[in-house]
């Protein structure tokens, strides 16, 4: 898996997936940055969405934070890739979009949390990149606030992020890896 930090709003990206549109670009109306995360995994495509759809069941970043202490689980969880509009996702989105091997779309839509951390929509999308190798490429749209509390909080946010998803999507990458193995 490789990525390259190129600031708090793109880490591991390709200039081509920059430019891409994706499912979560009509969810949020107005004033918006895009942030995107990405990496390449060693698996086929179907297995890296089965990871996705682990979502579902626990983040998979830094637990102690972000998961109540609990370990997220390394095993994929049946029934956790039966897919439906509104799923709870992350506890704290609801899914909007998916298409099975391509992409799941989700929206910030706790009100304690859209207060907290702003206005989020986001894609998870996979993609070939060669035989038995997988791109996971995530681009979310962030709502701007208004003033300088505003940009200040985007760009702590940001970070903070980056931080907590580039965590995530190295250890659906490995765990995706162990399962193509």
């Amino acid at each position: 898996m490789t990525g390259a930090v190129t600031g708090p709003r793109v880490w591991g990206a390709r200039p081509g997936e920059l430019t891409e549109e994706y499912p979560c670009d009509a969810l949020l109306p107005g004033p918006s940055e895009e942030w995107f995360r990405a990496v390449t995994v060693r698996a086929d495509r179907g297995t890296v969405f089965r990871w996705l759809c682990q979502l579902k069941v626990a983040p998979y970043s830094y637990d102690s934070l972000d998961n109540f202490g609990r370990r997220s689980p390394r095993t994929l969880t049946p029934g956790a890739d039966v897919l439906e509009h509104g799923q709870r996702v992350m506890t704290i989105f609801g899914l909007t979009g998916f298409e099975r091997d391509r992409h799941l779309t989700m929206l910030l839509d706790r009100g304690w949390a859209r207060r907290a951390f702003g206005d989020f929509a986001i894609s998870y999308t996979v993609r070939d990149d060669g035989p038995g190798v997988t791109r996971l490429v995530v681009k979310m749209r962030v709502a701007r606030r208004a003033g300088l509390l505003g940009a200040v909080h985007i760009r702590a946010m940001a970070w903070g992020d980056l931080l907590m998803m580039r965590r995530q999507l190295h250890v659906l990458g490995r765990l995706a890896e162990r399962t193509g193995r």
